[in-house]
């Protein structure tokens, strides 16, 4: 086997001459080999069959094979499998077509190691058909590292940059960038959108032309923040109140802030530009301003801003030596018009009245919608008193005039409380509470009137704060008690009931009357507590006569307009008498007139719902009230209480007289029980008993009395003062327990 093929051998006839050929031809052969084997390139010689006649040492260490390992094997066994059907089908096209051939391959090691080459093939011989060739092959292994970490380093930058655009185009601030002379050179999408400028039209063009922006005050062109941001080398942003002039012409509000642009090196070689729209924002924001100081419902500056304007207004008037008058106004009765036509009708009518007011001050002065149905009038500037006097007058006769709203003609009236800077106060607390304060007098004075504060007003109101703060106390501490007045038959002498009547045993003031207390609790909302109490407590009490073997009576309990409106009202009748074990024929309600023409509908409804229940019913004060004496035949009602007021002049008054005898005998005809309340003297006494009236309650017959004298009186004690009995009782002492 040869080195080195050759393709043909001189042949000499001279035995010398093919000597010196010979050697002539080992001497070339061991200077190519030696040539060969200095080559940093790999050389592998194939006949004419493909199989190795020759390697050099280059191909020997790419290949991972010694010259034996690589003699006679054919010259793509050393080609990596994945590489070998590739480069083969690409020497056969070059062989077809008499190409040259090279290619880039991996061979596979005889270690498993993988070497990349650089290989190429030429025809060695005569130019037959079937020739042998030269490979040779040129380790890029180095090459093809760098390349790949190129490739792969263009690959990161190119994803880079995808997600960078794609983060650009997906976030909702617009993004705009410049050159350090200040023309464009990148926009996103939302930049797009809010400049009216596509990256087309805008890259090179000067920023101003296509960030357009003005001062939203001044309408003059703002100052360009990408050139300041240049120029200082820091981060700026937009002056207050930008805005941005989009190509077409439609302005928007915006927020930004530009920054530098540097370069590897720390130099600056542009400016980015990050904005947004904040129309709406902006917007809002001035909407929540606005409803932060304006009521929702009218429109009107609410407290906060009346509190503010007030302040203002006495800084003012404290500085030029003016007067500052500030009206507070309570619409009269708006709860029973809310109550019964419902919360829209109502709103509505909040709206007229607030459109009333406005229209009846100056242009200067402030309407506020305080809270429910409260107003504030501001009188900034005023020069007496009396200027007040005047609007409120003013107030009163617009108010006179019906309200139309929902089909339905609404009056109203207003009482108003009127205090003055600097005489009523020195700050706007003082002079706001001053005017509250004088409209609840306004209220106390009969209503659809006016007060101006005074002095001793202040009195009265903190005694009704101290009054208000003792009664939420006596709730919690149980400080209630009730009284029981009996009430008589007047033919018999018989107690056949009685009235719970609250007090309240306060440690400071000692025994208090409801006279002093139930229209504040009533004012700050405990008037339902309270009557829960009275109720559950009355309810309690009897039965526990009753455990106690006493021949208990029916005990009548007064029921206030809001407890009666209550959406639990009967259930919550129905739970206490549950709840003490009380047979319901021993509770009877009382409620005025008013209360049940309220809402007639709903009353029939609750009072239908009582009589099925077992509670009796009756109208207390009755004659006092507005209403039609329909009712009396619509209700479910078996007691009518004349009112004291009447029976107070029976006998020297014949008007009162007259309407006593006719309650009498209508009650009377229509088989009802008849009291009549307030009974402190003989004669009307006697007057009752000549006109038969059934039933008889007051000082005449019997004081209240508290729970221990009645239960001594239930049980046949002799230690109370006697009962003064009616003219013709003559039999002796009348039994406890009949009384």
């Amino acid at each position: 086997m040869n080195d080195f093929p050759t393709s043909e051998l001189l042949v000499n006839d001279d035995p010398a001459d093919a000597r010196l050929a010979h050697a002539a031809l080992r001497r070339s052969e061991a200077r190519f080999r030696a040539m060969s084997d200095a080559s940093p390139l790999g050389v592998f010689v194939s006949d004419a069959q493909g199989r190795c006649d020759y390697s050099n040492v280059a191909y020997q260490k790419i290949s991972g094979r010694c010259f034996e390992q690589t003699l006679g094997t054919t010259w793509s066994m050393a080609i990596h499998p994945e590489d070998r059907q590739r480069v083969l089908a690409a020497w056969h096209a070059a062989a077809r077509a008499q190409e040259p051939f090279h290619s880039e391959v991996r061979f596979l090691r005889e270690d498993g190691s993988v070497v990349w080459t650089r290989l190429n093939a030429a025809p060695l011989g005569d130019g037959g058909t079937a020739q042998a060739h030269v490979w040779t092959v040129e380790d890029i292994s180095v090459r093809k590292s760098l390349e790949f970490v190129l490739c792969a380093a263009e690959e990161a930058l190119f994803e880079e940059k995808e997600r960078a655009q794609v983060t650009l185009n997906s976030i909702g601030d617009a993004v705009l960038t410049t050159d350090l002379l200040g023309n464009v050179s990148y926009l996103n999408l939302v930049a797009e959108a809010m400049t009216g400028w596509s990256r087309e039209d805008a890259l090179g063009r000067p920023l101003s032309e296509v960030f357009a922006i003005i001062d939203g005050t001044t309408r003059q062109a703002a100052a360009n923040p990408a050139q300041r941001a240049i120029e200082e080398d820091r981060s700026v942003g937009l002056i207050a109140d930008c805005l941005l002039v989009r190509r077409d012409g439609v302005e928007s509000a915006i927020e930004d802030s530009a920054a530098p642009i540097h370069n590897r090196y720390g130099q600056v070689t542009g400016a980015v530009i990050v904005f947004h729209d904040v129309s709406q924002s902006r917007a809002m924001t001035l909407k929540m301003a606005h409803l932060a100081q304006h009521d929702v419902l009218t429109g009107l500056p609410n407290r906060l801003l009346m509190t503010e304007r007030l302040s203002l207004a006495i800084g003012l008037a404290q500085r030029h030596g003016k007067q500052v008058a500030l009206l507070f106004l309570d619409m009269d009765r708006f709860k029973h018009i809310n109550d019964s036509l419902g919360h829209v009708v109502g709103d509505e009518l909040l709206q007229s009245v607030a459109g009333r007011l406005v229209a009846c001050v100056r242009a200067t002065d402030t309407v506020c919608r305080h809270g429910g149905d409260e107003f504030v009038i501001l009188l900034a500037d005023i020069d007496k008193p009396q200027d007040a006097a005047h609007v409120a007058e003013k107030l009163h006769v617009a108010s006179a005039v019906p309200h139309l709203v929902g089909g339905h003609e609404l009056h109203v009236t207003l009482s108003i409380g009127i205090s003055v800077y600097p005489d009523d106060g020195s700050d706007a607390n003082t002079v706001m509470g001053n005017a509250d304060t004088a409209m609840y007098h306004a209220k106390a004075g009969g209503r659809n009137t006016y007060r101006f504060f005074t002095a001793d007003m202040n009195a009265r109101a903190a005694r009704r704060l101290l009054v208000e703060g003792s009664l939420r106390r006596a709730l919690k501490q149980d400080e209630f008690v009730l009284h029981y007045q009996p009430q008589i038959d007047l033919v018999s002498g018989a107690m056949t009931g009685a009235e719970a009547l609250i007090r309240w045993w306060d440690p400071d003031l000692g025994l208090v009357y409801p006279g002093d207390f139930i229209s504040i609790a009533e004012e700050c909302g405990l008037i339902v507590p309270i009557g829960r109490w009275v109720l559950r407590e009355a309810c309690r009490q009897v039965q526990a006569w009753r455990d106690a073997g006493l021949q208990a009576v029916p005990v009548a309990v007064n029921i206030a307009a809001v407890e009666f409106r209550q959406r639990d009202f009967v259930e919550g009748i129905a739970t206490i008498l549950q709840e003490t074990g009380l047979a319901s024929r021993y509770l009877e309600l009382e409620l005025t007139e008013s209360v049940l023409m309220h809402n007639a509908e709903s009353s029939g409804s609750v009072l239908e719902a009582l009589e099925a229940m077992g509670v009796s019913l009756a109208v207390d004060d009755f004659g006092t009230g507005y209403s039609s004496l329909s009712y009396l035949k619509r209700f479910p009602i078996g007691t009518l209480k004349i009112d004291k007021s009447f029976v107070r002049d029976i006998a020297t008054d014949a008007n009162d007289a007259t309407i006593v005898s006719a309650v009498i005998g209508m009650g009377r005809n229509l088989k009802q029980r008849v009291i009549a309340e307030g009974v402190e003297t003989r004669e009307q006494l006697a007057f009752l008993q000549t006109q038969r009236c059934g039933e008889g309650q007051g000082f005449e017959l019997s004081y209240p009395l508290s729970a221990d004298d009645f239960t001594r009186l239930l049980a046949g004690g002799d230690d109370l003062q006697p009962w003064c009995r009616p003219a013709g009782w003559d039999q002796g002492p009348v039994s406890p327990c009949a009384c």
